[in-house]
């Protein structure tokens, strides 16, 4: 099997702020009361011109810069959004073409918050089965264009944001340790948006443009499942919670990561999220909470991380990985 090892990272977020206390003024709720049961403080909030298309761009520039990156050379780009500026052409084939990328394949993956752990695992076996050399992966979201800001159990919870690194053939180092992932379909109406069908397993579905979420049932599920597929990555590589340095899940909400850490028996103080300022921004997660370990400094080469995604469909992924990037040449820019 082909080696391959993540070399650069960058990020990008709207510059607008939608604060706790500007939510305040729009619905009934608090400051306080979003915190108490969220953990988060502000989300980014893309402007009306400002497209999934113009974060993964920004993201791939800020890697760019970071590392002294050309990507001209990429030969497959995977994006994982589930709001896409068109249902086609693909948001992959509009980054393609901006960033002056001429002999590429180009994919949108569809896994909602589980999408970037589904695109780096594909990036992986492309990899790994020989076929590619580089790719890029990004994990992208306007999930405020498909928000109700009537609803006061959503619009409190989402923000824009976007997160890109690069896949590279690597026979040396490898940052790909194992997975895990899986789909439970029989739960499908509990977070959706309605499209061209207005039915699910049987149920009639609010028919609006908006995101529906049932937030308890999605609970319920993630904390009876995310934890035993945890298990199953660090039994099929034979590695101990104690050996992971920094557990990355989707940043849905704090209290929702609290139960799982508590079922893990694994420290808070040792997980990551990108929730408090930046909400949740779907696919684009995880990817902003590894960066925010990195900018911090916390994230080192050599450290052992472990992402975990799950979202509509419900779909879930995980992925161990092995931090091994290039060395940085320029600071990041604030996000």
């Amino acid at each position: 099997m082909v080696g391959a090892r993540i070399t650069a990272i960058g990020t990008y977020v709207p510059e607008k702020r939608l604060t706790n206390y500007e939510l305040e003024q729009m619905v009934e709720t608090s400051n306080e009361w979003i915190i108490e049961r969220t953990g988060i403080h502000e989300r980014r909030i893309s402007r009306p011109d400002e497209f999934t298309s113009d974060l993964c761009e920004a993201a791939v520039k800020d890697l760019m810069h970071r590392y002294d990156k050309n990507v001209e050379d990429v030969d497959m780009i995977i994006v994982a959004t589930s709001t896409p500026d068109f249902p086609f052409p693909s948001v992959s084939s509009i980054v393609q073409n901006r960033l002056n990328i001429a002999q590429t394949g180009a994919i949108d993956l569809s896994a909602a918050c589980a999408g970037f752990v589904y695109a780096l695992h594909t990036a992986h076996s492309l990899i790994a089965s020989g076929l590619h050399k580089k790719i890029l992966v990004i994990g992208a979201d306007t999930l405020s264009k498909i928000t109700d800001y009537t609803d006061r159990s959503t619009c409190i919870l989402f923000g824009d944001g976007a997160g890109a690194v690069l896949v590279e053939r690597d026979e040396q180092a490898k940052s790909f340790i194992g997975f895990h992932m899986g789909s439970d379909g029989s739960g499908a109406q509990n977070v959706y948006r309605t499209g061209l069908s207005k039915k699910v397993n049987g149920i009639e579905l609010v028919d609006t443009q908006y995101l529906v979420q049932n937030g308890r049932e999605v609970f319920r599920w993630v904390v009876r499942n995310i934890p035993k597929s945890v298990h199953q990555i660090l039994e099929k590589t034979q590695t101990s919670l104690e050996q992971v340095d920094w557990f990355i899940p989707h940043s849905a909400n704090l209290r929702l990561i609290e139960p799982i850490c508590e079922k893990l028996g694994y420290p808070i103080e040792k997980t990551l999220y990108s929730l408090i300022n930046f909400g949740n921004s779907s696919a684009a997660t995880i990817p902003l909470a590894l960066d925010l370990g990195i900018r911090d400094g916390k994230v080192k080469d050599g450290d052992r991380v472990l992402l975990y995604g799950f979202g509509s469909g419900l779909v879930h992924a995980g992925q161990l990985l092995d931090i091994d990037l290039d060395e940085q040449v320029n600071e990041p820019r604030p996000l």
